[in-house]
Formats: C-alpha cells, sequence, structure tokens
C-alpha cells in the first residue's frame, strides 16, 4: 500500500514516504531481526548479548530522535535494531519468563491500544505525514515497538499454538497484510488506519518467512540456516538503503 505524502512530508518530516520500497524494507528487517536475533542468542552468551543489543538499540535511539530531519541511513539502522532487540525481549518473555502467547498477545494489543490513544488524544492525527516534532516522533516510535512486539505475538502465537507452522503462517498473515491496502484503494478506507494495519503484520509476515527459510526441515523450514539468512536479508537491506540514500542526496542538490 503507497500512502499519498501530504504537505507536512516535505516540512521536516522525519519519516520517509511509503512505497513499495519502504514495504520491502521493513520485512526485509524485520526477518532480518528474527534470524540475526536467534544466530546471536545461539552462537553467543545471551546475557551480555542482550543486554549489548540493548545500549546500541538506545544508541540508535537517542541518535535518530536528536537529529535535525529525516536520514535514510538513520531511520533504518533503527528500525533494524528494533527488529533484533525487539525478538530477543520478545523470546526472553516467552522462554525465560514463561508468558503464553496468548497473554502476550492480549497484553502487546491493549499497551498498543494505549499508545495510540494517548498519541490520537495528544496530536489529533495518527498520521505518519505529521512526524515533525519531538513529541510527535516519540509517539510514532513508541507506537513501532508497540506494532512489533504485538506482531512477534501474533506471529508465535499463529505458528506454535495455532499449530500453523511457518509456510502456513507466511500465508496466512500475506493476505492480512495485503487487505488494507486493498480496502484503502478500492473501499475507500482510511489511509492511517490501513497503513498501521499493515505495519503490525509486517513483523510476523517477515518473521514468518525468515524462519520458513532458516529452521531445518524438521521444524518445518528449509534448512538454509539463521546465519546464511541474516547475510543475505543483511546485504539486501543495505543495498536498498544505498539506493535511497543516493536518491535522497541527489533531490536534495541545488539545481543549475
Amino acid at each position: 500500500m503507497t500512502v499519498p505524502s501530504g504537505p507536512a512530508l516535505s516540512v521536516a518530516s522525519k519519516v520517509p514516504e511509503v512505497t513499495a520500497v519502504f514495504w520491502v524494507l521493513k520485512l526485509l528487517t524485520t526477518g532480518l531481526g528474527e534470524t540475526a536475533s536467534d544466530w546471536m542468542v545461539v552462537h553467543l552468551d545471551p546475557v551480555p548479548v542482550v543486554l549489548g543489543t540493548a545500549v546500541v538499540f538506545g544508541v540508535c535511539l537517542t541518535i535518530q530522535l536528536r537529529a535535525p530531519r529525516y536520514s535514510v541511513w538513520r531511520y533504518w539502522l533503527l528500525v533494524g535494531m528494533i527488529g533484533v532487540f525487539g525478538t530477543m525481549v520478545a523470546d526472553v518473555a516467552h522462554i525465560v519468563v514463561g508468558v503464553p502467547y496468548t497473554v502476550s498477545t492480549a497484553a502487546f494489543a491493549v499497551a498498543l491500544a494505549v499508545v495510540l490513544g494517548v498519541w490520537w488524544r495528544s496530536e489529533g492525527t495518527l498520521s505518519i505525514h505529521s512526524i515533525t516534532s519531538r513529541r510527535r516522533e516519540v509517539f510514532y516510535w513508541a507506537t513501532v515497538c508497540a506494532t512489533f512486539a504485538l506482531g512477534t505475538a501474533v506471529g508465535d502465537l499463529a505458528a506454535h499454538d495455532l499449530g500453523l507452522g511457518y509456510g502456513g503462517s507466511a500465508i496466512l498473515f500475506g493476505v492480512l497484510f495485503l487487505l488494507p491496502g486493498l480496502a484503502y484503494r478500492f473501499l475507500g478506507w482510511s489511509a492511517v488506519a490501513m497503513f498501521w494495519a499493515s505495519y503490525i503484520v509486517t513483523r510476523p509476515l517477515g518473521a514468518s518467512i525468515a524462519d520458513g527459510l532458516a529452521v531445518v526441515p524438521s521444524r518445518g523450514g528449509l534448512g538454509f540456516g539463521t546465519g546464511p539468512v541474516t547475510l543475505v536479508a543483511l546485504a539486501l537491506a543495505i543495498g536498498l538503503v544505498a539506493v535511497l540514500a543516493r536518491r535522497d542526496a541527489r533531490n536534495l542538490m541545488p539545481a543549475g
């Protein structure tokens, strides 16, 4: 779904335009976060890895919030770190703490509703084209984190508790990802609401595809391994970000 840009986007927006490349990068960084987290937790000491990733995530968030304008590299680096760190937090909640997927799904759904409700009451809009102030950007990133948490819980619930596996989950969430765009285009439903509906689904969709490629056949995957899948997704993501950065640099060059 491509959301039409509004006037606020050209003022000082801190987020990118929503295009097909945006959705591809979101899926890539989500899948990358899933497999990178799994690889690090298995091959390295989990405690320092989680703590170190938390620090890197905090640094990336601080850099993004302090930046005066949108930067392709800063934005997508933070999105990628949310994917990696968010996956680790979700795994700790379920594996270490023992929180059932049904409970985490309900809890994160409530958390997302609260964040969106507070954002709406404070700003009167949930449009990503209005991210032109520090406060609105904080709401935006809080919503992104909440959608990631909810998407993680829903994806795990579908793959494990509902028995859909990675392939079945990818099909289910692929359909759910496309439906809001179709509703926006052909039924005229709210672009803002349909954007966030699709955005939530990118997490379980991207993770299901990545896990399906990485895990061994006995677990329902193709067995390529978390390391190779992570490297391929990282290379593709870096390539796309580089293309976007070059395009933005050309657009900022003075004419003449």
